[in-house]
């Protein structure tokens, strides 16, 4: 099959799913609308039914629907082939590719009409726009001068935060927004920036190299940044067309199928667990051999060849299955959520009021007063889960605080088998030479710095898994929570009407719960992506960006500082007086890792009780910044419920209400409501179908 028809199919498929979010994204619009006005004209009429919150979701939802996007990030080491990669991928030579392009310079590719890049500085300086021949001579190095830096711990670009390029390509139009990373062999804190990142991207490219499987870098990066993080990774394994040229014989096809099937068993052997899901081997569907360059040339002479045989075919399609049906129906699901629960909510709002307009004031009180100690149980509801919230939180962080603190303590019991991969080449320890004496020192804290980095980042996974397992318990309690709340709600509307409420069954007993449970159960969320530079907004949750970068908030940058400051003159007084033959190097790395175990050793319990604190108030804001957000819907909705009596009860003082015409009003309102969301039922429904 060809390219161009793998291309267009997927260019198709992201076309419809943009339509779908169109759709949707101008019919909760609509509602949102719809209510607005609504309550506005209610001012004149029988009051407010108080669906504030509901007007602030659906508007949110919308927007973020609206400019939503399928954003990849793109990663791998120096010399991967990544920007060619991405250039096949887009179909033009965007990126410079001759050379390993910006070094440490993040650059995110998104549609624009026009084309542009502009950069952002983290100096205060304003953003720079430049056209592309500056950019690509400008921000690239050479792997030389890249390598260089990397052994000196310095940053190739240092005052920029990263670059965004404007390009108009279809694939880029059609709602595809790419990250591409600095390199692996960059600093641990860019790494660690790309990681906040990653947490924002539907899906990460990783480039590998087939004539280099796995290198030492590649490995640390999936294990320390990658693994049991619940991320989707598509593992491209590049150059797979040099494996040929590297043979004696290229022409002998025995000893190519000797030598793919060899390296077939090293790339599954390392890459296999990161392609599991819920217990399912979905290696084939993840993990592709490609020809990025061979790809790129055919491109750039012929957009319409074939480029069967390079592997781009057979990634595209996976690539297509997971963005534009996995990911896209589970986007469309929660938005369905907000749009029946809207409906729902003004169903009920009219249901209610509709009894209430032929009271008069007098009998509107007294029903109003019967229903005081409903909202007390309300109140009481939401203190109990409140409550139930407070004590995870202080369970959690004092838990994962003090697991942070004996883990620290116990790292220099393990360190002279942990540190056995980091340290130095021997062929550095001739330090005492003239000139060698920094590129040792240089070589020894890049050692240290990348121990410290995997040994918290290996704590950090269990401390997110920790904190998953308390949000799911959580959110089962939002569920019993929010049945205990639907029934005091049922009985306020028997109370206020007279009328029996008859239980709406919709499915399972999350589609029953009231807005805020569903909220709580993380149903759906408003939070907006935190890439390139745009801010979390809306009323969304997402502890992850919370607590985005926890090796971060333990500062480790001071931790190496500290240590390897101490270090480095007690290792030189160890090293004195060995010289560099076979045993007397043998020696200097015992004494090596004796000198530095021993300068650890004396700041680990500074580090462990200086930093569990940070770590304790880290998990804590996670916890804080739910419960906030739960009280606050909870009181919206609490507050929403009496503002909607109150209301009605303003306007009955004022006078009569034209009963039918209000009536008329209603049943308008309901009907338009339940249309749109009628809409995005169908809409839904339709596109399941279509990718079934």
């Amino acid at each position: 099959m060809s390219y161009q028809v793998e291309t267009a199919s997927f260019i198709n498929d992201l076309e419809r799913v943009a339509k779908v979010r169109s759709q949707v994204a101008s019919s909760l619009s609509q509602i949102a609308k719809t209510l607005e006005s609504s309550e506005i004209e209610a001012d004149k009429e029988s009051g407010r039914l108080g669906l504030d919150r509901e007007v602030e979701d659906l508007s949110i939802a919308s927007d973020n629907l609206a400019k939503g996007v399928f954003r990849l990030m793109v990663l791998g080491d120096m010399k991967r082939g990544k920007s060619t990669l991405l250039n096949a991928l887009l179909g033009e030579n965007l990126l410079p590719s001759d050379v390993n392009p910006c070094t440490a310079l993040l650059t995110v590719l998104r549609y624009g009409p026009e084309k542009k890049v502009t950069v952002y500085f983290n100096d205060g300086k304003s953003p720079e726009q430049i056209d592309f021949k500056s950019f690509k001579r400008r921000y690239t190095i050479d792997p030389g001068e890249a390598k260089r830096l990397e052994e000196e711990k310095k940053e190739a670009f240092p005052d920029i935060d990263y670059a965004v390029v404007e390009y108009p390509l279809a694939l880029l139009e059609k709602g595809v927004e790419i990250v591409d990373s600095p390199g692996l062999n960059d600093t641990e804190a860019r790494n660690e920036l790309s990681l906040g990142y990653i947490n924002n991207c539907h899906a990460i490219l990783f480039v590998l190299k087939a004539t280099q499987p796995c290198t030492l870098a590649e490995r640390r990066y999936l294990e320390n940044y990658l693994r049991n993080r619940g991320l989707t990774v598509f593992f491209l394994i590049n150059a797979w067309d040099q494996v040929r040229e590297s043979l004696i014989d290229p022409d002998d096809e025995e000893e190519l199928d000797e030598a793919e099937y060899k390296l077939r068993r090293v790339f599954k052997a390392n890459l296999a667990e990161y392609c599991q899901v819920e217990g399912y081997d979905i290696y084939n569907e993840r993990v592709f051999e490609i020809s990025a360059l061979k790809a790129l040339r055919q491109r750039v002479k012929n957009p319409n060849a074939s480029l069967k045989g390079t592997g781009f075919p057979e990634f595209i399609g996976s690539l297509n299955t997971f963005l534009t049906k996995e990911r896209a129906i589970a986007e469309f699901r929660q938005v369905r959520t907000l749009a029946r629960q809207a409906e729902s909510r003004v169903r009920e709002s009219i249901d209610r009021r509709i009894p209430l307009l032929d009271e008069n004031v007098n009998q509107l009180k007294e029903r109003i007063s019967s229903v005081q100690p409903e909202f007390d149980k309300l109140n009481e509801i939401r203190d109990r889960f409140q409550e139930e919230i407070r004590r995870m939180r202080d369970k959690k962080a004092k838990g994962i605080a003090d697991s942070f603190h004996t883990y620290v303590l116990n790292a220099g019991n393990t360190f002279e088998t942990d540190f056995l991969r980091y340290q130095p080449s021997l062929g550095f320890m001739d330090f005492l030479s003239a000139g060698k004496r920094e590129a040792f020192e240089n070589a020894l804290t890049q050692a240290f710095e990348q121990y410290i980095y995997d040994k918290l980042s290996a704590w950090s996974v269990g401390a997110e898994q920790e904190m998953n397992a308390a949000f799911a318990q959580l959110s089962q309690s939002a569920i019993q929570y929010g049945a205990d709340y639907a029934k005091v709600t049922d009985k306020i509307a028997e109370k206020l009407t007279g009328q029996k409420v008859q239980p709406i069954s919709t499915g399972s007993q999350e589609d029953n719960s009231p807005a805020w449970a569903k909220w709580a159960m993380g149903l759906f969320s408003l939070a907006r992506g935190n890439i390139a530079g745009v801010a979390m907004a809306g009323a969304g949750f997402d502890w992850k960006n919370i607590l985005l970068n926890l090796i971060t908030v333990i500062g480790v940058g001071s931790i190496i500082t500290a240590v390897t400051g101490i270090v480095l003159g007690p290792v030189g007084l160890a090293l004195l007086g060995l010289g560099v033959g076979v045993l007397q190097a043998d020696q200097a790395r015992k004494e090596l890792v004796k000198a530095t175990k021993k300068e650890l050793m004396k700041y680990l319990p500074k580090v462990a009780d200086e930093q569990r604190q940070n770590i304790y108030d880290a998990i804590k804001e996670c916890f804080d910044s739910y419960e906030k957000e739960v009280s606050d819907r909870i009181n919206d909705d609490i507050d929403s419920r009496k503002a909607e009596l109150s209301n009605l009860l303003a306007q009955k003082e004022e006078g009569e209400i034209n009963r039918d015409a209000e009536l008329e009003r209603l049943k308008k309102l309901e009907m338009n409501v339940s249309e749109a969301s009628t809409v995005i039922e169908k809409v839904y429904q339709d596109f399941i179908a279509s990718v079934a």
